[in-house]
């Protein structure tokens, strides 16, 4: 028998939780065969088996917690396709010998038979892996814990259900009072539904906290005409589609203008370790995507090197892994700046929040038709964009963050020597 364990996924993923198993009990599984797919902090990976057999055991269901080195099944190398777990076959055969046993004249005093009665039943519990971990993180005896399992396997939830009624039994003598408080923010008159936040959502949740809690971040804002932008794609598009096979899109666009406006304000690309401010010498580039599950952030690798067509290769790759769930933690690792666009959802304005450690975020907006004096005091309809750049107000100074928001603006306002310098 070979169990199946949680290997070593990434230097900064120790845990995960279990998606979806690919596999069920009773298939055969070719060594090297996906058996489970395990949801990280930042992506989704796929955990292969070492070994070729059947699966005969799943001991840690979906949606439970595991960690690195955790065993989740167990396979029998020598089964046949079909085969279940032999552990029911074995107590069978345990069970005659443990009746002429309790038949035996009872010779302990009543105490020491209750000391026994209770070890036994401790070790008959069947739980899963992170369920026993979670008992002893929590103190709960798990043979007063009960599961909701039919089969009777006790889950980490179980053990909070058991964790949190001793908890309200020692509430309750307390002070009843506040456990009715607690009860009146808790439930509703009208239906409600829970729903468990995944751990992506969990981890972005707590980033964002984090976040909002550690740096000084403010927000500046601008607004860019995009006439020049559009005119240009306008001009370009057929032939560069055919030439590049990709489309000109408007990411390509404000990307080379960040990379050009973060060589002339190198601070806001640029992080704090401790007490020292690291000065980052390439232009690594994070483009949100938003998926089913959250929003994540691929980086566009050295974008200062890469021509428009180029940019715009790696955006649409790294946007169709991130809807796949095929992206690998290295793609979202590294990034020294990040562009957000919460425009192709129709947002006008907004204040994006930085994306840890990084010190500097653009946010863009979507294209409106406004009514614009130009400098000869007419008046012209053009397609604007409001722009916001959050950004870290322990290191990077306002007026250096307003200058590189206008920076960009400009650049954007004369593509023509953007796409030529690009």
């Amino acid at each position: 028998m070979q169990e199946i364990k949680i290997p070593e996924l990434a230097e900064s993923i120790t845990e995960g939780t279990i998606a979806e198993w690919l596999v069920k009990e009773g298939d055969k599984v070719e060594k090297g065969d996906p058996v489970v797919e395990l949801e990280t902090d930042k992506v989704n990976v796929e955990v292969n088996a070492e070994f070729s057999g059947v699966l005969v055991e799943i001991t840690a269901g979906e949606g439970e917690d595991v960690e690195v080195g955790d065993v989740i099944g167990k396979m029998d190398e020598s089964a046949e396709a079909g085969s279940t777990p032999a552990e029911p076959e074995e107590k069978s055969k345990q069970e005659p010998e443990e009746e002429p046993k309790a038949e035996q004249p009872k010779e302990e005093s009543p105490k020491k038979e209750e000391e026994k009665t209770d070890s036994g039943s401790k070790a008959d519990v069947i739980a899963s892996p992170a369920a026993r971990k979670r008992a002893r993180e929590l103190n709960i005896d798990l043979s007063e814990v009960s599961p909701r399992d039919p089969l009777g396997r006790v889950r980490p939830e179980d053990v909070d259900a058991a964790a949190k009624g001793s908890a309200e039994k020692a509430s309750d003598k307390s002070s009843g009072k506040k456990e009715t408080k607690e009860t009146e923010k808790t439930e509703f008159d009208k239906p409600v539904e829970r729903i468990k936040m995944s751990r992506r959502r969990q981890t972005i949740a707590k980033n964002l906290v984090g976040v909002q809690q550690e740096a000084a971040m403010l927000t500046t804002f601008n607004e860019v005409d995009l006439t020049n932008v559009m005119k240009l794609r306008s001009e370009r598009k057929e032939k560069f589609a055919e030439k590049h096979g990709v489309k000109l899109g408007f990411m390509s666009f404000f990307t080379k203008a960040v990379v050009g406006a973060l060589k002339e304000f190198p601070l806001l690309n640029a992080e704090i370790q401790g007490n020292e401010i690291v000065m980052k010498k390439f232009y690594d580039i994070g483009i949100a995507v938003s998926t089913d599950d959250g929003l994540v952030v691929p980086v566009v690798r050295d974008a200062d090197r890469l021509d428009f067509a180029g940019v715009e290769r790696e955006i649409a790759e790294l946007g169709k892994k991130a809807r796949d769930k095929k992206l690998k933690m290295e793609d979202l690792q590294g990034g020294s700046f990040s562009i957000t666009n919460g425009g192709i959802f129709g947002s006008m304005l907004s204040t994006p929040i930085l994306n840890a450690p990084q010190v500097g975020i653009l946010g863009m907006h979507n294209i409106q038709k406004r009514a614009m004096v130009m400098p000869d005091d007419t008046i012209e309809v053009r397609p604007m964009m409001y722009l916001a750049l959050s950004y870290d107000h322990r290191i990077v100074d306002g007026k250096e963050a307003v200058q590189c928001l206008v920076r960009i603006k400009e650049m954007l306002e004369d593509p023509y020597d953007l796409l030529l310098e690009g």
